[in-house]
């Protein structure tokens, strides 16, 4: 796609420093436009950093349609956004930083050092020599009365009069690397609407463990099983039992519809399955051969590999007279069932769902309620798993909010 250029005069402000944000400056400089970007931080990409602690997982090599998937109920408007830059691209995009990259077995794409910061470290030296000022430890305020911005700076207050603005402030989760959701009331003020911000890619509580699951098995991996949802495919993977409920990255899968779940009727429940490798008819044989004189913890743990925490749940979740029946222990075993009551704390979360609809903004992402100002990033409605797809949405929402700016400046 042929990017609009537009006259050097044009002077734009950025306010967040995440990866859309990034994005969309590298666009608006590389077509000839001053930009000045603005991050409450003492430094940029800070939460871009803690994605790739453990490992930078920067995008997913599935399938498109399966790869569009991933954003549910927004799958449209992400679709406009990922067609113009899709994983695909953005592997590019990183190689073009002298970064490669690698398909691990899971097929999430990673750099071939698993490090963000060197990522980040090229893309700023990138912006910087394309023009790009970037000031730290300014806040955003809001609008002046005349329609100027108002800026917290460590010498104090200033106010901006630029020719757009694009506003990449991300969501509502990990307030203590910037993103607080602060901008909510701001843009409420000026008419935009907006969807309420809550947890994505979260924990969930329970209504109590018991003290012996809590004081034992708090922290524990569940490792090798499936959950699913009522009427729902199971998928594999593994969670941790934690002392108020349980987390992980099968449960963050399924976060969006637990939350849903809990929203509407007050508690969600999700179906274990224990041993999602062997079919029910099996676990029922196994269980029905004679124990003798040893216990059911050794039975279950001989017969079928269940020990630790397994077993502990599987006591604290199936109904005591189950285990006197091999039937009906294994159809446990194969779908137990856990209540979910609420979602952990916004703050606590991954990522975040809600923000500015995508109906408050035209084809370019420049809000209805504010012509010239423009969103991009997590603050928009969109939710995803992890894997790679949250980043992935981050960096075309910027990208497209970044060519729509420079098509507005332009007309």
């Amino acid at each position: 796609m042929t990017e609009p250029t537009t006259s050097p005069s044009r002077h734009v402000a950025i306010i967040g420093g995440g990866p859309a944000g990034l994005m969309a400056a590298e666009v608006l400089s590389q077509a000839g436009v001053r930009v000045d970007l603005y991050d409450a931080m003492p430094s940029v990409g800070r939460k871009f950093l803690l994605a790739g602690v453990g490992g930078m997982n920067i995008t997913h090599s599935e399938a498109y349609p399966a790869f569009l998937s991933r954003y549910a109920e927004r799958a449209p408007q992400m679709a406009t956004l990922l067609r113009a830059f899709d994983a695909t691209a953005l592997c590019q995009w990183i190689h073009d930083l002298g970064i490669e990259t690698f398909v691990g077995s899971s097929g999430r794409v990673f750099p071939t050092d698993m490090k963000a910061a060197p990522l980040l470290r090229a893309w700023l030296k990138r912006l910087r020599e394309s023009g790009v000022v970037i000031h730290t430890r300014h806040r955003w305020l809001g609008w002046h009365a005349d329609g100027q911005l108002r800026i917290d700076s460590p010498t104090g207050e200033q106010q901006l009069k630029p020719d757009a603005v694009l506003l990449a402030l991300g969501g509502g989760s990990w307030a203590r690397l910037g993103s607080d959701g602060a901008w909510m009331p701001l843009l409420a003020g000026r008419g935009v609407e907006l969807a309420p911000l809550q947890p994505s890619n979260c924990g969930f509580d329970v209504a109590g463990w018991s003290e012996v699951l809590r004081s034992k098995f708090a922290g524990a991996p569940l490792k090798n099983i499936a959950i699913a949802l009522q009427n729902s495919t199971p998928r594999l993977g593994e969670c941790v039992i934690t002392a108020s409920g349980i987390e992980g990255s099968l449960i963050y899968a399924w976060s969006a519809p637990i939350r849903e779940a809990i929203n509407q009727q007050g508690v969600a429940t999700i179906l274990i399955d224990l041993l999602p490798g062997k079919p029910v008819d099996k676990v029922a044989a196994a269980l029905a051969k004679p124990r003798g004189s040893r216990s059911m913890s050794k039975h279950l743990h001989s017969q079928l590999g269940i020990d630790g925490v397994k077993a502990a749940l599987l006591r604290e979740l199936a109904p005591a007279e189950c285990f006197a029946d091999p039937q009906r222990l294994a159809q446990a075993i194969k779908g137990l069932a856990l209540n979910l009551i609420k979602t952990r704390p916004l703050d606590e979360a991954i990522s975040s769902a809600g923000g500015v609809r995508f109906e408050a903004m035209d084809e370019n992402l420049m809000l209805k309620a504010i012509p010239g100002v423009f969103c991009a990033g997590e603050m928009l409605d969109w939710e995803a798993p992890t894997g790679g797809y949250l980043l992935t949405g981050c960096f075309a929402s910027g990208r497209a909010a970044g060519l729509g700016l420079l098509s507005w400046l332009k007309a």
